[in-house]
Formats: C-alpha cells, sequence, structure tokens
C-alpha cells in the first residue's frame, strides 16, 4: 500500500521491496529446502536472493522503464544503459544469515540520481521493519522520524562491524582494528548484514558502523538513511565520496569525529607514515596474540580481564603437581605462658 507522504519514486521502491519481503519470509518457513551455491568462499547466493531480485527489478522497471538497475546478481543487465537515474539494489542483504536461519537480514533498493543518492528503503522481513529516505526529507522507520544517537563518549557506545571473511581478506589487520576498538567502546557487535547495521545507526540503535569490503548495493541506501538521520558517512579518513571505495564509517558525528582518527592509518587512501604505523600495530597486535607455552593451559582473554586471576594462576598448582601427595609442612607453634609449677605447657616451642 503505497503512502501519501511519501516521494512517488520512493513508494515504488517500497512496494518492490515489500514483494521480495513476501518471497524471502516464503522460504523461511523451509530455509533447508532452499537451493543454494557459493559464488566465492563464504559468500552464498540463493534460489531466493534470484526471485526476490526478479520481484524488485519487475516493480521498479515496470513503473520506470528508462531507469537504469545495477544489482548484486544480475549487474547491470537489466534497464537503460545510459540513465541518469540508476536503481541499486541489494535483494537479499545477509545471504549467509538467511540460510542458516539467523533472523538478520534485509531488502536494500537505491536511486542514485547522476550520481548521488536520493531515494531509500531498507526493508527488514523478519521484523516487518521498514526504513525509507528522500533527499533533503529526513529518515524515517515505520513512518517514524529517527535520528542518530545523541551519546558522545566513545566508551558509552555499541558499535557495529563485519568480520573479514572472504580469501584475500586482511585479517591481522582486523585484529588491530579490534584491539584499538574494543578496550575503548561499550560493546562491538557483528550482525551481519551492513545495509540494516547503516539503519540501525539512523535509527540510533547503534552509535556506529564500519567495515571494508562492501560493494555499492550494501550502503547505497543506508548512507541516506544515515545523513537524513543526522549522522556521517565516509571511509576511514573521513573522506564522504566512498560508495566505490569498499571501506564504509558511519556514526554520530561526534563518534564519528573519534572513530576517524582510529581507522584512518587503516585506509588504503591513509598517507606513508600512517601506513607505517598501521603496519607496526598490526604486527605487535599479532605478537602479542601468540601464548607462550607456559600460559598454554591458561586462558589468556580470562588472564587479561579478571583482576587478581594471573597471580592466582601463577600460584596454583600444576594438574600433576596436585595428584601427588603432599609435601610435608613445618608447623609453628604459639609460645603460651608457663603454667604457676614451671612445667612446660603443651603450647611451649620448648615441649617435646
Amino acid at each position: 500500500m503505497s503512502s501519501p507522504n511519501l516521494h512517488p519514486m520512493l513508494n515504488v521502491a517500497v512496494k518492490a521491496a515489500r514483494a521480495a519481503g513476501a518471497i524471502i519470509n516464503r522460504a523461511a518457513l523451509d530455509v533447508e529446502a532452499v537451493r543454494i551455491s557459493q559464488k566465492q568462499v563464504n559468500d552464498f547466493v540463493t534460489e531466493v536472493d534470484h526471485a526476490s531480485e526478479q520481484a524488485i527489478i519487475e516493480t521498479l522497471l515496470g513503473a520506470y522503464p528508462g531507469h537504469g538497475i545495477l544489482a548484486e546478481e544480475s549487474g547491470s543487465q537489466y534497464g537503460a544503459k545510459d540513465s541518469d537515474y540508476v536503481w541499486i539494489i541489494d535483494p537479499l542483504d545477509g545471504t549467509t544469515n538467511f540460510i542458516h536461519g539467523f533472523p538478520v537480514y534485509c531488502v536494500s533498493i537505491a536511486l542514485s540520481v547522476r550520481g548521488k543518492i536520493e531515494q531509500a528503503v531498507v526493508y527488514d522481513p523478519t521484523r516487518n521493519d521498514l526504513f525509507t529516505a528522500t533527499k533533503g526529507r529526513g529518515a524515517y522507520m515505520n513512518e517514524r522520524r529517527i535520528r542518530v544517537s545523541k551519546r558522545t563518549r566513545l566508551n558509552e557506545c555499541l558499535i557495529s562491524t563485519g568480520f573479514p571473511f572472504r580469501t584475500g581478506d586482511n585479517f591481522k589487520q582486523y585484529l588491530a582494528i579490534m584491539a584499538d576498538m574494543m578496550p575503548r567502546a561499550a560493546g562491538l557487535r557483528r550482525p551481519g548484514a551492513a545495509a540494516l547495521d547503516l539503519a540501525y545507526v539512523a535509527a540510533g540503535f547503534t552509535d556506529a558502523f564500519f567495515e571494508t569490503g562492501l560493494n555499492p548495493w550494501d550502503v547505497a541506501a543506508g548512507s541516506l538513511l544515515v545523513t537524513e538521520a543526522g549522522g556521517l558517512i565516509g571511509n576511514f579518513t573521513g573522506e564522504p565520496e566512498f560508495i566505490d571505495q569498499r571501506e564504509c564509517l558511519a556514526g554520530a558525528p561526534r563518534v564519528y569525529g573519534q572513530l576517524v582518527p582510529l581507522l584512518a592509518k587503516y585506509s588504503k587512501f591513509a598517507t606513508v607514515d600512517e601506513k607505517l604505523r598501521a603496519s607496526d600495530r598490526v604486527r605487535a597486535v599479532s605478537a602479542s596474540t601468540k601464548a607462550s607455552k607456559a600460559d598454554e593451559s591458561v586462558d589468556l582473554y580470562a588472564r587479561s580481564t579478571v583482576p587478581g586471576f594471573a597471580d592466582e594462576a601463577a600460584e596454583a598448582p600444576a594438574p600433576a603437581v596436585a595428584a601427588a601427595a603432599p609435601a610435608p609442612r613445618k608447623l609453628t607453634r604459639v609460645r603460651r605462658d608457663a603454667p604457676a609449677n614451671g612445667a612446660p605447657s603443651e603450647g611451649n616451642s620448648s615441649a617435646k
């Protein structure tokens, strides 16, 4: 059902997103029956991705046959090739979550006009949550205006991210980023659907989001939601032209300003000096995660976070020693006042 308060193009995008959501929800009733293929290691696609993408494209081109299409599964195969209006589509963001029955995934649709995102829809079919934005008109969740979080202190912030999962991802660099981030934030989360992560930043459910390796269809709709909700979005160095750069940082303005200095050295656009600093940090963190043989029987994370745990662990006997017979201990007796007759008492250390 269209809303008279929405831009006409956004109304069509909402209709398309809901059609795709209906397909996804039906398939979710029997996930084990869904046919799955693998594009590359840990990167899956299902028949549901293809079916929902087709439903979105048919709806959009039925209303605007002169528009272009950029979709995750079919690329630019459909639509006009030279239009100033291009729909950027992710029919099922969070496919890995979906095929496991983990209910964190969404449909993402954005309209780019001469290279600028002007309409955005992110639809969560499991919760029936609809996030929408039109450039200059604000961001909404289920027709209620949303704003980014008001938190300003990083140690109070909940930050979402995405962990590396593809062949060739720089896993050691992510360890260094997490080592920098986790002690400074209230929590770090990896939900698994970037478009929904950005919608949650816009709604103030999380305070910031960062990830590398993202494609335009992962971030296009979410980027407009964030900015229309009063947030900032860019690459790790803070530059706003990020959609094709495969790295993304978004958050409330004060939080964003604190995260850029932390993440800038890990950006592929960092200066030479910053990249050297990042390399030194990666090596330091990598070296610190290699436990010595003496530490193998003790949980390193617990030793580093539980007060007094390391001292207790160091003093505790090894299992083999504990099983052996206890060594004799020297007893110390307490001297007491001698009796009136001068006989040694039992508590006298001179008594035999």
